[in-house]
């Protein structure tokens, strides 16, 4: 087994922190701003000086390459590095930067692969500057039109087109990652599970499926003070009411389901008029289709009418589960297991590059502990010791399926 420099990830983990370093020690580096483009321009000399060849793609995807023995599709690593506003100093970013320490170890033991390794670092992940989330990897994977992602506009009017151009990162449609004999992510849990277990590793077999209804009750609206009770229509007595139904019937379903009211409000929102109508979402997240399509039943069959309101819904948007490629899997579970880290195979609650990256590149993903679950806020962590651990977790996964793939 090999392992990885823990001081020397370290030190890259505090120097990327720099670029859009927020006052209480997070990071703002939305994607293609300054501060964006100067940490892939310092990405991109580390990964030069080890001699990897860096390309980028038309909708600025970065590929770093180290040269294989042979001419075989790359085994890739990564993730993104643009932050959410004053987001943590981990999340995406430790993706790349175990990668690019894999590298480093590679290089320093004079270890040469048969396959190229490639390092990706994906643009506008976290659509927290051009919406949508996964951007880049969902036009890599044709789940995104590109030409309404160069439309996307920021807060401040500039299309994702313009941001390209003047980013200088914008590169060749040819660039574009079209095959590769796996794809591994290492990312932050961003929840409290490996934590609350005292588990090191998490190793993720895919991504929930999820649903998400906008429910509106209509009542009528009418004086705070003057309507007696008895007598009023009123939706946000209604909506609590069959939010704590919807909660009872959810709770039967199946333990590991999550589910949120997730945005709520009233009209016209004013404490002495009984509301008009509410609006509210439920979005429910679970790795089996039979279960989100349960929850969906639970939804569509709310009454029409309840406490003399009308009540309606409406599917806003849903996902399939994303399963990983099982080889891939197993390759990150050997190693966790190999290196006498305590290891939990789960799910994603979360959307990540890789599960668009999974429709055609046999791919999984490393999970590290969040302390708390804190995730997208400035006070995120995770221990430097547990980087270090997903850092060898990652390094060994590649060497397990250099292994498999030379004895097949």
């Amino acid at each position: 087994m090999k392992t990885c420099n823990q001081s020397r990830l370290q030190s890259l983990i505090e120097r990327f922190s720099q670029f859009g370093r927020t006052e209480n020690n997070g990071v703002t580096r939305l994607a293609l701003s300054q501060e964006d483009i100067e940490a892939r321009k310092y990405f991109q000399a580390l990964c030069e000086e080890l001699g990897m060849t860096v390309t980028y793609d038309d909708v600025a995807n970065m590929y770093a390459t180290l040269p294989g023995k042979k001419e075989l599709p790359p085994i890739v690593l990564g993730s993104h590095m643009d932050s959410v506003v004053k987001g943590g100093r981990y999340d995406g970013i430790l993706g790349v930067l175990t990668a690019l320490e894999t590298i480093y170890t590679l290089k320093e033991t004079d270890t040469e692969l048969d396959y190229p390794i490639t390092i990706v670092n994906f643009t506008n992940e976290e659509g927290a500057r051009f919406e949508p989330s996964l951007m880049a990897s969902g036009v890599l994977s044709g789940k995104f039109d590109k030409e309404k992602m160069l439309a996307s506009q920021d807060p401040n009017g500039i299309t994702f087109a313009e941001a390209l151009k003047e980013s200088g990162f914008k590169g060749q449609v040819e660039n574009r990652l079209k095959e590769a004999t796996a794809y591994i992510e290492l990312h932050i849990e961003q929840g409290p599970v490996l934590e609350h277990k005292k588990l090191e590793i998490g190793v993720v077999e895919g991504v929930l499926g999820m649903v998400c209804y906008e429910i509106t009750v209509h009542g009528e609206s009418n004086h705070a003070g003057t309507t007696p009770i008895s007598m009023r229509k009123d939706p946000m007595f209604t909506a609590a009411n069959l939010i704590v139904g919807m909660q009872e019937k959810l709770q039967q379903l199946d333990e590991s389901l999550v589910y949120t009211i997730g945005r709520m409000n009233a009209y016209p929102n004013i404490h002495t008029v009984i509301p008009s109508h509410v609006v509210f979402t439920l979005e429910a997240r679970h790795h089996d289709p039979e279960v989100i399509a349960a929850v969906s039943t639970i939804v569509e069959q709310l009454p029409e009418t309840a406490h003399g309101c009308a009540v309606s819904s409406s599917r806003l948007w849903d996902r399939d589960t994303v399963l990983f490629d099982e080889k891939v899997v197993e390759a990150v579970e050997k190693a966790s297991q190999d290196l006498h880290y305590k290891e939990h195979r789960m799910y994603s609650g979360a959307g990540h590059d890789a599960q668009f990256i999974a429709s055609f590149v046999p791919s999984a993903m490393i999970f590290v502990p969040s302390e708390k679950g804190y995730s997208h806020r400035e006070d995120e962590y995770t221990s430097y010791e547990d980087c270090a651990k997903g850092a060898n977790v990652l390094l060994n996964a590649v060497l397990n399926l250099c292994r498999e793939t030379v004895e097949q």
